[in-house]
């Protein structure tokens, strides 16, 4: 049975070709001018909040999805938002269908277009081989659409992110190389925070009501032991089963998991009800979320807080 999620993201996605083919059409001669302080547009602002460490203030860089309210999926962009995307000098993008709204208006677009992920859902090969993740070995970087918490991915975006600014604007390519440089320490120091809380807490599990931080909780060891069926259907936007629920319910109330990481932005009924068990049951609540909450710009705060909520879970079970 197809589900909810696909439906409206079929419809988003035919809107959004109508859309795009009537701009491309009325506007052929428009697109990105060549600057010295380039038009980033982004599809998120996880990834805008990544160009934007890149770019510093040599860019103008804006996001079209920006709440926290509601599932990034479902986003329909407007007529301005996609004449945003095609007046860009760089766009970017989660990529595998995760944001295909914007997958759709980069078609027509005719700025640098850089994505986390290939239409297949796999991260980039990075011709310079130079970023290896020693320390981190086992990571299937390609086991999620959400790439935002792949941090190696992320770090990687950022280069091509810079690569890109540089041909649009050569003038600030060394700001924009050693601004990129220095966002990958800062997501060496976030894996080093997940690899010692791997190690002063080997053999974690934790139940997640959808698949959302799976890469980054591989960074620590970390098992997501919730039933494959609930959290499935969860990210499908449709019903799990009677009997995953039960299962779901059955570790909560067991305290086989140290904590339930629970996706504000993807909610319905038996998320609800998996997170009232959860608090009755005692099992610590980790909020995590697909946008950068009010009030948060940048993207190693997001994920450091994160991270903070999950040593605090663990140490304190302790």
């Amino acid at each position: 049975m197809p589900s909810v999620r696909r439906f409206r993201l079929a419809a988003a996605l035919a809107s959004t070709a109508v859309l795009t083919a009537g701009l491309v059409a009325c506007g052929e001669d428009s697109g990105p001018q060549d600057t010295d302080h380039p038009v980033v547009v982004a599809s998120t602002n996880v990834w805008a909040s990544v160009a934007s460490a890149v770019a510093g203030d040599d860019a103008d860089v804006t996001a079209l999805f920006n709440s926290t309210d509601g599932d990034p999926h479902e986003f329909e962009p407007t007529n301005a938002d996609a004449a945003r995307v095609l007046d860009a000098n760089v766009i970017v993008m989660n990529g595998g269908h995760y944001d295909a709204y914007m997958e759709r208006i980069a078609a027509g677009a005719k700025g640098h277009k850089v994505s986390a992920l290939d239409d297949d859902g796999h991260d980039h090969d990075h011709e310079d081989g130079t970023h290896s993740d020693e320390g981190h070995a086992g990571h299937d970087h390609a086991s999620t659409e959400h790439a935002f918490y792949t941090l190696p991915v992320v770090a990687d975006t950022a280069d091509e992110i810079a690569n890109s600014l540089a041909e649009v604007a050569p003038a600030h390519a060394d700001e924009y190389r050693a601004n990129a440089k220095a966002f990958r320490t800062e997501i060496d120091g976030l894996r080093g925070r997940m690899a010692k809380l791997g190690s002063e807490h080997p053999n974690t599990k934790v139940a997640a009501t959808e698949p959302l931080a799976t890469t980054l909780l591989s960074e620590a060891g970390i098992t997501d032991i919730a039933p494959a069926g609930f959290t499935a259907a969860v990210e499908e936007g449709q019903s799990p089963s009677a009997a995953d629920r039960a299962t779901f319910d059955d570790l909560l109330h067991a305290r086989k998991v140290s904590a339930l990481i629970y996706n504000v932005q993807s909610v319905d009924p038996a998320t609800e009800s998996v997170l009232s068990t959860a608090k009755s049951s005692g099992v610590p609540v980790l909020k995590f979320t697909e946008s950068l909450p009010e009030g948060t710009h940048s993207y190693v705060a997001w994920q450091s807080a994160q991270i903070t909520q999950l040593e605090e879970a663990l140490n304190t079970r302790e």
